[in-house]
């Protein structure tokens, strides 16, 4: 008999609070396993879905089952599945929105969820499962930007680290979940890295392995940047944040090496558009930053493109990470779990308290809900 299941859905697009009630238990598919989760992380992602509506995978039908960030117990295993069993600790991408993989089953808000077993990573008995949820989503974009051949395309990560290859890479936003996972995979991958954050954050970023970091608020941080990239050949940068992504493009303007952006942040803030004439003036203002991201890049020379965190399951660099690199690294110690995860409560009825504190803002800290 099947295990009964509940999900937190979000309900519509008319942004409405996320409702908590029973949920379709699926046997996992081939290359798939189902696991009992333990602990769920938000992201950005989430509760702007839930503010925007269709703006945003405009594909997937309501009611809709948010979340990309699960950690828990092996329950059952798919067919041709070899590389975990019943009762395996594993941290995991869940990718039901994704559009290729749209599956309410592979969302991760609910108490059963199935993961594709290469975007899935045995975790060691000492990491505890709200810690081994922080990593999912922000390991991926960071991993997509860093290792696609249509983004930086750097060489991929290894445990032990790869050989310095003597490049070093910008990553403005080093203390986000995607930035603190940049420096650690590109350290993992043999290239130095330059980071800003704030102040409150240089030790922390310095920990994963930057060798340097600079406060993004500071009037003379392009200039300050630029001089520590002098003398140094650059593996590109990675930019998270508003403005960012201008910025970089002027540091990487004047340094030698690939002039190549790999872009987290759109140029406009989702969380201030517009009540109406949404359309035409979300449109403007998208349009009007990219036209401005592109002018500044071709006149400093520098490539740019945007990132999408799951456009990693469907090429090489999905099992890269999730089976090569990660299940080994975090054994020997060589790659933290991070941000640092702040339990904000227990059951999924917890999970849109977790989102409305996410969107005041958390720094260098990720916040994880316990099943």
């Amino acid at each position: 008999m099947a295990p009964s299941n509940r999900a937190a859905y979000l309900i519509s697009a008319k942004k409405s609070p996320l409702e908590v009630k029973s949920a379709v238990y699926t046997k996992p598919g081939p290359g798939q396993i189902t696991i009992k989760n333990h602990a769920v992380a938000t992201n950005p992602l989430d509760f702007i879905k839930q503010t925007v509506g269709d703006l945003l995978y405009d594909w997937v039908k309501y009611p809709i089952i948010l979340g990309s960030d699960v950690a828990g117990e092996v329950v059952e295993v798919g067919k041709g599945v070899t590389r975990f069993k019943v009762g395996d600790r594993v941290v995991g991408h869940a990718v039901g929105m994704a559009k290729k993989h749209n599956s309410p089953a592979l969302c991760g808000f609910q108490e059963y969820v199935n993961l594709l077993t290469h975007m899935t990573s045995a975790i060691p008995n000492e990491i505890p499962y709200e810690m081994a949820a922080v990593v999912p989503l922000g390991l991926s974009t960071a991993a997509c930007a860093l290792f696609q051949k249509d983004q930086l395309g750097l060489q991929l990560p290894s445990s032990p680290a790869a050989k310095s290859t003597g490049k070093t890479l910008l990553v403005w936003g080093g203390s986000t979940s995607v930035g603190a996972n940049a420096i650690q995979l590109a350290i993992a991958a043999g290239y130095d890295v330059i980071t800003t954050c704030s102040p409150r954050n240089f030790d922390f970023v310095k920990r994963l392995g930057a060798i340097s970091a600079f406060d993004y608020n500071s009037p003379t941080v392009v200039q300050d940047l630029t001089k520590a990239f002098q003398g140094r050949t650059t593996a590109g940068a990675i930019s998270i944040g508003n403005g960012a992504a201008e910025a970089c493009i002027s540091i990487l303007g004047s340094c030698k090496g690939d002039r190549v952006l790999a872009m987290a942040t759109y140029p406009m803030d989702p969380m201030k558009m517009p009540k109406h004439f949404v359309m035409p003036r979300i449109g403007f203002t998208y349009l009007s930053g990219m036209a401005s991201i592109w002018i500044k890049g071709k006149r400093n020379g520098v490539r740019s493109q945007f990132i999408f965190g799951d456009t990693l399951v469907d090429n090489e660099v999905g099992p890269a990470i999730y089976e090569t690199f990660l299940p080994k690294a975090l054994a020997d110690g060589s790659f933290r779990a991070t941000p640092e995860p702040e339990v904000v409560g227990h059951g999924l009825e917890k999970v849109q308290y977790a989102l409305d504190v996410h969107i005041k803002g958390v720094s260098a800290k990720k916040l994880v809900v316990t099943l």
